[in-house]
C-alpha cells in the first residue's frame, strides 16, 4: 500500500470528506479557531466518521509544511487512479465519449501553477492533464492546497516522453494544438469542439523545441497592453474556458423575467 499523504486547507480536506471519507486516517484542526467555517467543516467530519485530532497552529504547520492551512490538515490514503492515460483513454471511449479534452504542461516546475492549472481544469471538464516526469511539478500538499480539491478529482499523468505520448495521442485522433506568442493564428481562429490537447509552456520559457514541433497547430492568445504573455494558469483558463464555449458545454444564464 502506498505511503499516507498530507492535504491541508478547507477546500483540499473538504473534497476529500465529500468524494472519499474511508480514505482519511485522521484530520487535524486548531481548535482555538471556533468560527463558522471550522464549526460547518467540523460537523461534516463527524458526519463522515472521520477520526478528529485537536492540534495547535504550530504543530499542524509542521504536518502541512506550509503555514498557509487554514487550521486543518488531513492524513489520507492516496487515491486509485487509471493505471495510465492510455487506460483513462480506453475507457473513455467505452463510455461514449468522443471528443476528450485534456490540457498538457510543458515544462511547469511551480507547485502553485501546477495547482492552479488543476483547479481550471477541474471547472473546465478536462479529462486528464499530462506532464513530463523531468522537470515539472509533481503532486503535494501544496498543489493540493492551491487546487482547492482539483488534485483529487482531476487525474494527472507524468509521462516519461511527453513527444513520444503526444505521438500516440495523435494515433488516437486527437489534435495537438499548442500556445505560442509567436504563433500566426490566434486562439479564437482554432476549432476546439473535437478531440484536443492543448499544449502549455512554463511562463517565460515556452514548450520545448520538441514539443512544439510535435503540435499540429500553434496558436496564441491576444495581447493588447504592454505585457507580453499570462501566467501559465491564466492563459490555460482562457484557452480551456473558449474550448468549453465552442462546445456549448457553457450553463446559459437565467434568462430576464419579461417586463
Amino acid at each position: 500500500m502506498s505511503s499516507p499523504k498530507v492535504l491541508f486547507g478547507f477546500h483540499a480536506v473538504g473534497v476529500r470528506l465529500k468524494t472519499a471519507p474511508q480514505s482519511i486516517i485522521e484530520v487535524y484542526y486548531e481548535a482555538t479557531r471556533r468560527d463558522a467555517r471550522m464549526r460547518q467543516f467540523l460537523e461534516r467530519a463527524r458526519e463522515a466518521g472521520v477520526r478528529l485530532i485537536e492540534a495547535d497552529a504550530p504543530r499542524i504547520a509542521k504536518l502541512a509544511g506550509s503555514h498557509g492551512h487554514q487550521g486543518v490538515a488531513a492524513r489520507v490514503q492516496p487515491l486509485v487512479q487509471q493505471n495510465s492515460l492510455d487506460d483513462l483513454l480506453d475507457g473513455l471511449e467505452a463510455a461514449g465519449v468522443r471528443n476528450p479534452l485534456l490540457l498538457v504542461l510543458d515544462g511547469v516546475t511551480d507547485p502553485h501553477n501546477l495547482g492552479a492549472c488543476l483547479r481550471v481544469a477541474d471547472g473546465a471538464g478536462v479529462h486528464a492533464v499530462v506532464a513530463p516526469k523531468d522537470h515539472a511539478a509533481g503532486i503535494n500538499a501544496t498543489v493540493a492546497k492551491v487546487a482547492s480539491g482539483a488534485a483529487e478529482t482531476v487525474p494527472y499523468f507524468m509521462v516519461t516522453n511527453l513527444a513520444r505520448t503526444l505521438n500516440e495521442l495523435k494515433e488516437r485522433g486527437i489534435w495537438i494544438i499548442g500556445t505560442s506568442g509567436d504563433a500566426t493564428a490566434q486562439l479564437y481562429d482554432m476549432d476546439l469542439q473535437g478531440p484536443v490537447a492543448l499544449v502549455l509552456g512554463a511562463e517565460g520559457d515556452g514548450m520545448r523545441q520538441l514539443t512544439r514541433k510535435t503540435c499540429d497547430a500553434l496558436m496564441r492568445i491576444p495581447m493588447l497592453g504592454a505585457v507580453e504573455s499570462l501566467n501559465v494558469s491564466v492563459a490555460s483558463a482562457v484557452c480551456l474556458y473558449e474550448a468549453v464555449r465552442q462546445r456549448g458545454l457553457a450553463v446559459p444564464s437565467s434568462p430576464s423575467p419579461a417586463k
